[in-house]
């Protein structure tokens, strides 16, 4: 379902609507670095091919950078090996005597389509902004576009075994190929991407124990934690977690992404409305502002527009998938939470703070009052440099643990902050 033809594609979108929302997308694919169709006998980690990465996005502080191929172990299917693809970015300025440590970098929601791959399309000016301090700090970055965005098949979206795997994988490439990045790891994400990122902070003791990961800082944390005894009154609440009432936009992303790589023998446009299969359309060709912006000119609200069909049976096995198993992580984690987080909410991530907690993890919780899911991402720098450099240096690391609070309402934004919409 992701590489229409382009015939294919126009004929689909000639359904939608007599006035089409995306008329030159249908013809965009990405290049041919991506489309590796060959069975893959290397180890996962191992580096398939790569090329020189020279855009007008590539943050100001970058010194060399390569976009990249590598073998990953599929999320989905653990007895196969799937192209992963992502890119490295080296700061600028002379090699340090033992290396650069690596921060992986784990990004937040861009779509499902492959030109939606952050090493195709880019990262936005939020996360150059961003990534351009960690070089600035130092440290060489390596992302992932997670497994099957820009590569083939279905992204997993929002699938903790994919997204860790992909991430961990990277950085074994980057270790394996360049001798000039020592193996010294944080691993820093947002949204979908703290998901991913504490997903492969979680994983890397048994899955990759060779990589030395020292901490995880994670902002607008889009996850779910398992525990044995749920809390007495739920606090998640469902416009963020269930279809019927989510966003639009993210509701189509879960059932082209997420249900779709659970259930690849599904025909997904059975269970969908005429509005369904006009967003199924969209996210097959566009990114997620394209889904945003569709939903707004069809006059979608919720994600159970999006249906034709009761999907409770079809949906039921989405949290084996989706949950991390448990909230016992080795190393340290940093949470940054913006107060006026409207977009993933604020209670999810006090649940999984206090998830982590109670599984012994160290945590170290920042609330930001009037900041933003956008806006918690550089806010949060100036904490992370000091989480760093304590991680870094082997410093105990202060927890939050002993006074975890519920965050309260969703607060108004501050104005006059950067990316703070």
């Amino acid at each position: 379902m992701k590489r229409l033809s382009p015939s294919l594609s126009f004929s689909l979108l000639a359904l939608t609507t007599t006035s089409t929302v995306l008329p030159c997308k249908a013809a965009e694919t990405v290049s041919s670095f991506y489309d590796w169709t060959a069975s893959i006998s290397a180890a996962p980690g191992t580096l398939l091919r790569k090329e020189p990465l020279k855009t007008s996005w590539l943050p100001a502080d970058t010194g060399t950078a390569f976009k990249i191929l590598y073998s990953s172990t599929d999320g989905m299917n653990a007895a196969h090996k799937v192209p992963v693809s992502g890119y490295i970015l080296f700061p600028a300025g002379p090699v340090p005597k033992e290396g650069w440590p690596l921060v992986i970098w784990a990004h937040g929601t861009t779509g499902v389509a492959d030109i939606c791959a952050p090493s195709w399309m880019g990262p936005r000016p939020r996360d150059q902004a961003y990534l351009n301090t960690w070089l600035k700090r130092g440290f060489a970055v390596v992302a992932a576009d997670y497994q099957g965005l820009g590569t083939p098949g279905t992204h997993p979206y929002l699938l903790y075994r994919p997204e860790a795997y992909s991430l961990l994988d990277a950085a074994r490439t980057v270790l394996e190929h360049y001798p000039t990045i020592q193996n010294k790891i944080l691993i820093v994400g947002q949204s979908q991407g703290a998901g991913a990122a504490l997903a492969a902070t979680w994983a890397f003791p048994q899955y990759a124990p060779d990589l030395k990961v020292k901490g995880a800082v994670l902002t607008g944390l889009v996850a779910t934690i398992h525990q044995d005894q749920q809390s007495t009154s739920s606090l998640t609440e469902k416009r963020y977690t269930t279809v019927n009432a989510m966003d639009p936009a993210f509701a189509t992303l879960r059932l082209a992404g997420t249900d779709q790589a659970i259930h690849p023998e599904v025909d997904l446009a059975t269970l969908l409305s005429e509005s369904g299969k006009k967003m199924l359309v969209v996210a097959q060709n566009g990114c997620l502002h394209d889904l945003f912006d569709a939903a707004k000119k069809f006059g979608i609200k919720t994600g159970k527009e999006l249906l034709s069909a009761d999907i409770t049976s079809y949906d039921q096995d989405m949290d084996h998938y989706f949950e991390l198993p448990n909230g016992h992580v080795t190393v340290p984690v940093l949470l940054g939470t913006g107060l006026a987080d409207a977009m993933a909410g604020t209670n999810g991530q006090y649940e999984a703070a206090t998830a982590l907690c109670r599984a012994g993890t160290i945590v170290q919780w920042h609330k930001y009052p009037g900041i933003t899911h956008n806006g918690a991402v550089n806010y949060s720098l100036p904490d992370s440099e000091t989480f760093m450099r304590n991680i870094m240096a082997g410093h105990p690391i202060a927890s939050s643990c002993q006074n975890l609070t519920p965050p309260g309402p969703i607060q108004q934004p501050l104005t006059g902050i950067p990316f703070n919409e």
